[in-house]
């Protein structure tokens, strides 16, 4: 393979990988119900809806879950590998259903990173920004939380600190690397296919 292909699916994986996320921020900022007034909320929101918007023509909601967004980050990471593949010069029409396992696989990780290290951005900023009405602060925070609160409820108070994170990180590092990085192993999927395995 060339140099020049080599850099054309950096290139590709690097902006797709980028409006992945921004997809898959959609959906959780829907699914946890996060400000739909918030600058950065605004933001994912004009970003994702000329693609989302003919979407939920044909899928619409569900309990409260926007599959459009859902269906369509599935869509971006299939596209991605399969333009990655071609490049390639490897003949994708043959195992078109793999490929959709494998973009199951890399947005499920892709999900479980985004509360990881969303986790990560809450416990620094609690450190150095306590109560901060940053924008960017505010959104991290209605991410974590409904992953921390049932955490919050199984461990005792122990006077101002808050431990939940530790067991939220253990609870995301067991399904990433085991449940996750085992369905990868077992199907197959190339690390260079799904870079946030």
């Amino acid at each position: 393979m060339s140099g020049l292909i080599e850099a054309l699916i950096y290139i590709i994986q690097t902006l797709g990988s980028l409006y992945l996320l921004i997809v898959l921020l959609r959906f959780i900022l829907q699914l946890v119900r996060a400000d739909f007034y918030n600058p950065l909320s605004q933001f994912i929101v004009k970003a994702t809806q000329p693609l989302v918007t003919p979407l939920r023509r044909v899928i619409p909601g569900f309990a409260g879950l926007d599959l459009a967004s859902l269906v369509l980050a599935i869509v971006v990471q299939l596209l991605l590998m399969v333009i990655t593949l071609t490049l390639m010069g490897y003949n994708v029409g043959g195992f078109i259903l793999q490929l959709l396992v494998w973009s199951l696989i890399g947005v499920t990780s892709l999900f479980l990173k985004v509360f990881f290290f969303a986790m990560i951005i809450s416990v620094i900023l609690s450190w150095v920004a306590p109560g901060s009405y940053n924008p960017g602060a505010q959104l991290v925070n209605q991410i974590c939380e409904p992953l921390l609160a049932p955490f919050r409820k199984l461990l005792p108070n122990l006077g101002g600190l808050d431990i939940s994170p530790i067991f939220a990180f253990i609870a995301i590092n067991l399904a990433d690397r085991f449940i996750i990085g085992g369905l990868a192993a077992y199907t197959g999927l190339p690390p260079m296919l799904s870079p946030f395995l």
